[in-house]
């Protein structure tokens, strides 16, 4: 299969580059990034755009499947209009410029809680993708819904100390399905995901990641 990749370069999509760079099922693997990831692999093409104007890169969103791990934060995009690009409008241009060419299948990377009718706007808008993505219909559509993410390296001082509370009332047997997923065990279970799952929409909810297979690497 030959796989596209949006987000590479965040947490969770590097983690599933290399994920996919080990799968000899995945024959070629094509990241969309604003800068170079520093990665040299025999199957690994790496592709520098500006996802401002991506109908000028059309003739390169060819491929089997989509991986969207694109996403940021309100305090590192300074505002709520460029979080809408970056976690709505660049996803939702990538997958019409993919269903155009024919790709059959879409993996999204979205979150917990995410619904259009929510008044949370981070919520909201990953909710709105979810649909608009599904009114494409691909072929195969799985969307991942996780929690709290354990990412290796973080400086975000909130959710270090976010995973660390959860951490120990875990630990007493509390709020289990609320338990810390790592970015790495996450990207894991994206990469065969389109490998197992039908034709058809599946949404993989919070604790139900944690039952999903992982790698057969």
């Amino acid at each position: 299969m030959k796989a596209l990749v949006i987000g590479a370069t965040g947490s969770t999509g590097e983690f599933l580059v290399d994920q996919l760079l080990l799968d000899n099922d995945y024959t070629q693997i094509t990241v969309f990034v604003r800068r170079s990831t520093g990665k040299q692999y025999p199957k690994l093409v790496e592709k520098i755009v500006d996802f401002s104007t991506l109908d000028a890169y059309k003739n390169l969103i060819v491929g089997d499947v989509v991986f969207s791990c694109l996403g940021t934060t309100l305090k590192a995009a300074g505002s709520k209009e460029n979080q809408l690009k970056i976690d709505y409008d660049i996803p939702l241009a990538f997958a019409a410029i993919a269903r155009e060419n024919d790709i059959p299948s879409f993996v999204l990377l979205s979150a917990y809680g995410a619904s259009s009718k929510s008044r949370v706007f981070y919520s909201e808008i990953k909710g709105k993708l979810e649909e608009q993505i599904e009114a494409l219909n691909f072929v195969q559509y799985i969307i991942f819904k996780p929690g709290l993410l354990q990412r290796a390296g973080s400086d975000r001082f909130g959710e270090k100390m976010m995973v660390h509370t959860i951490k120990l009332v875990n630990k007493i047997g509390l709020f289990r399905k609320f338990r810390p997923l790592p970015t790495s065990l996450l990207a894991e279970k994206l990469a065969i995901a389109p490998k197992v799952l039908p034709n058809s929409k599946t949404v993989i909810e919070l604790e139900k990641i944690f039952e999903f297979p992982n790698s057969r690497i």
